[in-house]
Parts: C-alpha cells; structure tokens; sequence
C-alpha cells in the first residue's frame, strides 16, 4: 500500500458537483493498493498513521498526532499512486489492484483507521471520478510505502 499523507487546515471530495465529505484541521490521505497488498500492510500502515507525530505542540514542534490534536480524516482511494514510470513516457499500473481486491482491503483500511483514531473517517467514492480540494498545512507532506518499512 502507498499512501501520501497531507496536514490539512481542511480538505473536501466532490462526485458530480455534490460534496460527498469534508473536513476541517486534520489529515487528507491518498491511498493506493497494490495486488501484493493484504491485512499486515493495513495493520502496520494504521498504527503508523495514527502515531505520526505531525502537529505542532505548544513549542510549535511537530509533536503531535492527529489523535493528540482531535484532528479529521479523509480518505480517498488513488490507483495512480502505484503507477510505475520506468519504461517510457506513459505510466503503467499493473501494480494496481483490481476492484476485487482493492475495494475491501480499502474498506477495510478506512474502517481499522477510525477504529485506531477513535473517531470516523470520511471517505471518497472508490473508483468514482472525484474532485479533491485542500488547504495543504505547513505544507506537510509524507508519502510511506508499506512495501519499503525499513
């Protein structure tokens, strides 16, 4: 699984003019699944994501998890994330998982997600042509590929 993990002042997921979720301060998380992808990957993925100690504490050091901070979470499905650029000009997603695979380990994923939070995470549509807006904090951006722990 590869994720990019955005600190947000606020992020929203628009299907067909309407808005589907949207959040306030937090995390905007794009997620791609791989077809090598399974239940450890989610696991470790969650507990690293919570934990993440992004937010600034009252020294204005990044100290502080969304847990800490009582931060939202938003969750969109990106099979581009596992897009391979090696060969060419024209990116290759057979890394990708099919909608077979991926939809549950995503579902799966959201839900171990606001479990580990305490909190629900909003989501996207998978496979739904989305319109994405955020307001990127910092900006703070961190990509992890569960495929690359060490």
């Amino acid at each position: 699984m590869r994720v990019v993990i955005q600190r947000v002042s606020s992020a929203s997921v628009t299907i067909g003019g309407a808005v589907k979720s949207s959040i306030g301060a937090g995390l905007m998380i794009l997620v791609g699944i791989g077809h090598e992808d399974g239940q450890e990957d989610i696991e470790w993925l969650v507990r690293k994501i919570a934990g993440l100690r992004i937010f600034n504490d009252d020294a204005g050091v990044m100290n502080r998890s969304v847990v800490d901070v009582g931060g939202e979470i938003l969750v969109v499905s990106q099979f581009t994330l596992m897009a391979s650029t090696k060969k060419g000009n024209r990116p290759s997603y057979i890394a990708a998982a099919g909608h077979e695979l991926a939809v549950p380990l995503y579902e799966r994923f959201c839900a171990a997600l606001s479990s580990a939070v305490g909190r629900l995470v909003l989501t996207g549509e998978f496979g739904a042509d989305m319109k994405v807006a955020l307001v990127n904090d910092g900006p703070v951006t961190i990509c992890i590929d569960t495929k690359n722990k060490e």
